[in-house]
């Protein structure tokens, strides 16, 4: 087949999955898997090896990060269930001081993020921040923003929040250490976008929680979780991970490919399955019972929660792997490449699949797998290339939230906003945090690329 026709085959099966899946709720997983098969028999690709292809893309991806995401799942419904969040609220709110709630809210939520997903992050912590509305008098709008943007900026780009890890997995980056430490410093200037447009907005809408907020909730939600563990037990699970996994990555840059015990036992335990092993037995730390609710049906929900993450991105493997096969890359990385696009391309087609169908971490394994042939045409296939392509992606797969994302609504309908102010608030606010993080990774590329 042509390239002009490979490029209509692709553009083919990007509208069938968005149309698939937005319109129709067609599940991600068996559009993708369709797609793969129709781009692999529309390209040319041989029965046989249509199959072997698809098969060891969607082996590949799980081998390479799928006790990762299980692992990073579990993790967070602990913090979920224990507590942890509250207490890690409650520890910042303390620092940040009562008298700047809205710093308070992008602080927590840009922290709890990192394990927990952002909707159930946001459910988890809504009740502490109708609380510090009514306290402190501060917008609820604003409190609002804050929050749900300080979620969202780790959500999109630090694992090993599954999306950064699926989009890592999907470009072949084994440096996970360095897509962390990116993320962190990235997502500062995602958060404070979201903080700055909070403070803006708060001025200018209302919502249902600026006219009636319950002081009790608060402690409600409190009572609820019994005795919440201390500071230090509840920051452990995600520190511990991070560091091992970032300090594995910093000595491997200074001392390469050199060997000794003590650098053997470093990568060892910097290994990200190693490494969130490690943060789960701290995550044991919090249970308040070691009984069959909580060694088995908590760790079963996280399994479960993981399970559908998994196989979506097992499916965007399968992908990426037909898609490379084909020689679309190389025919569209040659077209591109001459309009010097570069790291915008990631982010355009990230944010077009974000707004479409709504799922970020969609976004992010649809987007990955069709970027990695790419990477070379597009001047990004060294390490830092392609670790700013994930942050690239990351940027796309929070522009915007809106009606078809189940954020939304959560933001939406826990801070009693109708949909004409969540539009104007939440949506803008993520509008103006993937304009900012796409600036930020551009900016980079130009120095570091």
């Amino acid at each position: 087949m042509s390239g002009l026709g490979l490029v209509i085959l692709l553009s083919i099966a990007i509208i069938f999955i968005v149309v698939s899946t937005a319109k129709f709720k067609l599940h991600p997983f068996v559009a993708l898997l369709i797609a793969a098969y129709g781009i692999a028999l529309g390209s040319g690709i041989t029965l046989d090896d249509t199959v072997k292809t698809i098969t060891s893309g969607f082996g590949g991806i799980l081998a390479y990060i799928g006790i990762v995401i299980v692992l990073g799942t579990i993790i967070g419904t602990i913090l979920e269930k224990t507590g942890a969040a509250i207490a890690m609220a409650d520890y910042i709110l303390r620092k940040v001081g009562r008298q700047r709630p809205a710093l308070a809210m992008t602080i927590i939520g840009y922290i709890v993020s990192i394990p927990v997903f952002c909707d159930s992050g946001f459910v988890i912590l809504s009740a502490l921040k109708k609380s510090l509305a009514k306290q402190t008098g501060k917008s609820a709008v604003t409190l609002t923003v804050a929050l749900a943007t300080g979620l969202y900026a780790t959500h999109t780009l630090v694992p090993p929040t599954p999306g950064p890890i699926a989009a890592a997995g999907n470009l072949h980056v084994d440096n996970l250490g360095l897509v962390i430490l990116f993320g962190l410093g990235i997502s500062i200037f995602t958060a404070l976008a979201g903080f700055a447009y909070a403070q803006w907005i708060g001025k200018r809408v209302k919502s249902g929680e600026d006219e009636a907020i319950n002081l009790r909730e608060h402690d409600d939600v409190r009572t609820q979780y019994g005795k919440l563990p201390s500071t230090l037990n509840a920051f452990l699970p995600i520190i511990v991970p991070i560091a091992l996994i970032a300090l594995a990555s910093v000595v491997k840059l200074l001392f390469g490919k050199e060997q000794s015990v003590l650098l053997s036992a470093i990568y060892f335990l910097g290994q990200p399955v190693t490494a969130l092993l490690i943060g789960l037995f701290f995550a044991f730390r919090l249970l308040p019972h070691w009984n069959e609710e909580t060694l088995n049906g908590w760790i079963g929900k996280g399994v479960k929660d993981a399970g559908s993450i998994l196989i979506i991105t097992a499916a965007g493997g399968a992908l990426g792997s037909v898609l490379k096969a084909s020689g679309i890359g190389d025919y569209l990385g040659s077209a591109l490449q001459s309009m010097s696009l570069g790291i915008l391309v990631p982010f355009v087609i990230a944010a077009a699949l974000k707004t479409a169908q709504g799922s970020s971490t969609t976004a992010l394994v649809v987007t990955s797998t069709i970027i990695y042939p790419l990477l070379q045409p597009l001047g990004l296939e060294s390490t830092i290339g392609s670790i700013l392509t994930i942050m690239a992606i990351g940027a796309g797969a929070m522009t915007v939230s809106h009606a078809n994302d189940s954020f939304f609504w959560v933001v939406a309908e826990f801070s009693e906003m109708d949909v004409a102010t969540a539009y104007k608030s939440h949506t803008m606010a993520t509008l103006v945090q993937g304009l900012v993080t796409i600036t930020i990774v551009a900016l980079l590329s130009v120095v570091l690329l």
